[in-house]
């Protein structure tokens, strides 16, 4: 069984909640393009507006149904359940947090500046408090690296999940081998504040999601969507790749950047880079239906 690692106090400035790591980190002027692109800044309802708008929301829309019972597990600040809900399906927004930064406070206070329905429950991925077959999208954004059993949780998924139903398990951290998560957890700004975060390989993700009785129709390694290379643009990615490129002789970026533009040599240069990259805690993506 795969378990993630319990919140800990990593150091002796270490927050006690989740809301107050995020409060800490926006108060750090070095960590302010953070707090902008995971959607922690203030007003929310601005923020949530920018990621309905955002390529990566678009993305997760060709993969919805046209409309349905949504379950939001781990909502965090709500801005998924806004999306949701703008394109008119009717969500429940699960999270176990009650805060009125990151919460089901913040989560109620966004809806009534909306003016959206929405029904905010706290609770835990593990121990869904659902009947069976009650929803019809299972929408599981950057939770389950977080869960403290990862079979728990999909078991959870599909329980819940009525036939036919799917599960968008997006922007999950993947690890090539165990060592690799010491050098992630070391590098990820809100785990030294608060502790929390983990990664897994990714068989973990694919074998927690078959094993609940789900088949994987669709993964999406860290370069084939913007689900994953968000909150950058695929323009903004393929600079950075040409830029990476060609560091050694900057005179041939734009010429790189350029070539990525071409359709087939982008498709190539992907299946090289989903062979390559070994990131420690890189993004990957799954949908998954009952």
């Amino acid at each position: 069984m795969s378990n993630s690692i319990n919140p800990v106090k990593i150091n002796s400035n270490a927050c006690g909640s989740w809301e107050e790591a995020v409060l800490k980190l926006r108060s750090q002027p070095n960590q302010q393009k953070l707090v902008f692109d995971a959607y922690y800044d203030d007003p929310l309802i601005d923020s949530a507006k920018r990621y309905w708008r955002s390529e990566e929301w678009l993305a997760i829309r060709d993969l919805l149904p046209e409309s349905g019972e949504v379950l939001d597990v781990g909502a965090g600040r709500g801005i998924a359940s806004y999306a949701l809900a703008q394109d008119g399906f009717k969500v429940t927004a699960l999270e176990p947090d009650d805060g009125d930064i990151v919460g089901t406070g913040v989560i109620h206070t966004l809806f009534c500046d909306a003016g959206l329905p929405i029904t905010v429950v706290n609770g835990f991925s593990e121990n869904l408090p659902f009947a069976d077959a009650s929803f019809d999208v299972v929408f599981v954004r950057a939770v389950l690296h977080h869960t403290v059993s990862l079979e728990t949780a999909c078991k959870e998924f599909a329980r819940v999940l009525r036939p036919g139903g799917r599960v968008l398990a997006l922007r999950e951290h993947v690890i090539s081998n165990l060592y690799d998560k010491k050098i992630f957890l070391d590098m990820h700004p809100l785990h030294q504040l608060y502790g929390g975060e983990n990664a897994f390989l990714l068989s973990d993700y694919r074998n927690a999601l078959e094993q609940a009785g789900l088949h994987l129709l669709q993964v999406f390694d860290p370069f084939s969507s913007p689900i994953n290379f968000a909150p950058h643009s695929l323009q903004e990615l393929k600079y950075a790749i040409a830029g990476r490129v060609g560091r050694f002789f900057p005179v041939l970026i734009p010429i790189i950047a350029k070539a990525l533009s071409v359709t087939l040599f982008w498709k190539f240069l992907q299946c090289i880079l989903m062979v390559i990259d070994n990131r420690p805690g890189r993004l990957y993506s799954f949908v998954a239906i009952k």
